[in-house]
């Protein structure tokens, strides 16, 4: 797919600031910094997802969590008012940040304003771009993360949070969930969470 100068200028701008993340994943025996591969393999699960892909959709993709280690989730109360005001804390931030580059690059105003819906989840459940947005990111937790959580976490808790990834995907986003590679334990825990939550 052919994209505009300023979309290629726009993801450079993007990768170099998630590349700035302290925290590392080791990949292939290589450190490598977290967010910048998160965002990354979200971009990748969105082009698997859908044919045509917006550039405001895959901008998002990019950046909906760019500089995320910089508001820490210990700035905020270890209670569940204290993490919805964290996230959404996050939201705000990965949105002004994606578009002080977006500006930067000379991207379109209402472009902007796509992109900035799409990570502030502002567009509604049923927006086509929105879920698979979302969608990517929940095929991705599972995938990088969903065993150190399970392995942190009691099996009660492990499983409500599970539910709560699995509802917020679309059918199809749950049907790719047999293409990750995961260990037994980790789809039987997917397994019965999908069960649980009535899906």
């Amino acid at each position: 797919m052919v994209h505009t100068q300023a979309f290629d200028q726009a993801i450079q701008l993007m990768d170099a600031a998630n590349a700035e993340d302290p925290r590392s994943e080791t990949v292939d025996g290589k450190e490598h910094p977290r967010e910048l591969l998160f965002s990354q393999r979200v971009y990748c699960w969105v082009e698997k997802l859908t044919d045509c892909p917006s550039e405001a959709l895959l901008l998002a993709a990019r950046s909906h969590t760019i500089r995320r280690w910089m508001i820490p989730r210990d700035t905020y109360p270890k209670t569940t008012p204290g993490y919805h005001d964290w996230r959404r804390a996050l939201a705000t931030f990965h949105a002004d940040e994606t578009e002080k580059m977006l500006r930067d690059v000379n991207y379109p105003a209402d472009e902007i304003e796509q992109v900035k819906a799409l990570i502030l989840k502002t567009n509604g459940p049923d927006h086509k771009e929105a879920c698979i947005l979302e969608d990517a990111d929940c095929l991705v937790f599972f995938e990088t993360k969903l065993k150190k959580y399970a392995n942190d976490w009691d099996s009660d808790k492990a499983l409500r949070v599970l539910m709560g990834t699995l509802r917020k995907m679309t059918k199809e986003g749950r049907s790719r969930i047999a293409e990750l590679t995961l260990s037994e334990a980790e789809r039987k825990m997917i397994e019965e969470a999908t069960q649980l939550a009535g899906l």
